[in-house]
């Protein structure tokens, strides 16, 4: 597994729906050692941290073997590395082997995966075109959020290594189907309820479909 590019990027004001919004979620590619915080990427920002950044979603990664699917489905669009506002582009790494809680050296630092991206507005924003949140759903392409477990720097061509696996074995693919499927499995519920890494939000979200499925 492998990092393919780090990428960073500061909240602008765009154009939306005759108003300005202010997203951070254009990305671009750094090159060099970059250090990663608790919080972010030195260099990077979110704009509204109500819903984005934070702890839970210091570090957004995105498979960079999705961009072959992207760009047979959005013919024309620049798709750099990045494109999806991912911080991390990475190799070797997808959503349905890597599960909630484990634990990955990336440099010298030490990051755990916490839930997936759930698209807001802002992918719109992205790409120009508001069925693009819908089509990223359907994809089941969604990436997935890093907590930082420990510090450090972190730059393109570093090895992801697998430091620890979580015994629960509740992948991000399983979290995105039981968040849009329509009947739920109970067992995998009650799993992830028990994730002490997925945020509380995730859990007392799941743990009502698991009451009102009983």
């Amino acid at each position: 597994m492998k990092l393919i590019s780090v990428n960073v990027g500061q909240p602008r004001g765009v154009p939306w729906v005759g108003k300005t919004v202010a997203t951070a979620i254009f990305k671009e590619p750094v090159e060099g050692a970059v250090q990663l915080r608790r919080l972010n990427l030195e260099g990077d920002q979110q704009a509204d941290l109500q819903v984005h950044g934070g702890p839970q979603k210091a570090v957004y990664a995105y498979p960079s073997e999705h961009y072959a699917f992207w760009r047979r489905e959005l013919p024309g669009a620049e798709l750099p590395w990045g494109a999806f506002g991912e911080n991390f582009t990475t190799e070797g790494l997808l959503e349905d082997s890597a599960c909630i809680g484990d634990r990955f050296r990336v440099g010298t630092a030490v990051v755990a995966v916490t839930q997936p991206r759930m698209p807001c507005y802002k992918l719109g924003i992205k790409f120009g075109r508001n069925d693009i949140i819908k089509r990223f759903l359907a994809s089941r392409s969604t990436g997935f959020y890093f907590g930082v477990v420990e510090e450090g720097e972190v730059r393109a061509g570093d090895a992801v290594e697998l430091l620890a696996r979580e015994e629960n074995r509740v992948s991000v693919a399983d979290i995105v189907r039981l968040r849009v499927a329509g009947n739920p499995d109970p067992e995998l519920l009650r799993r992830a309820v028990g994730l002490e890494a997925l945020p509380a939000n995730w859990r007392e979200h799941f743990l009502q479909q698991l009451q009102a499925a009983s």
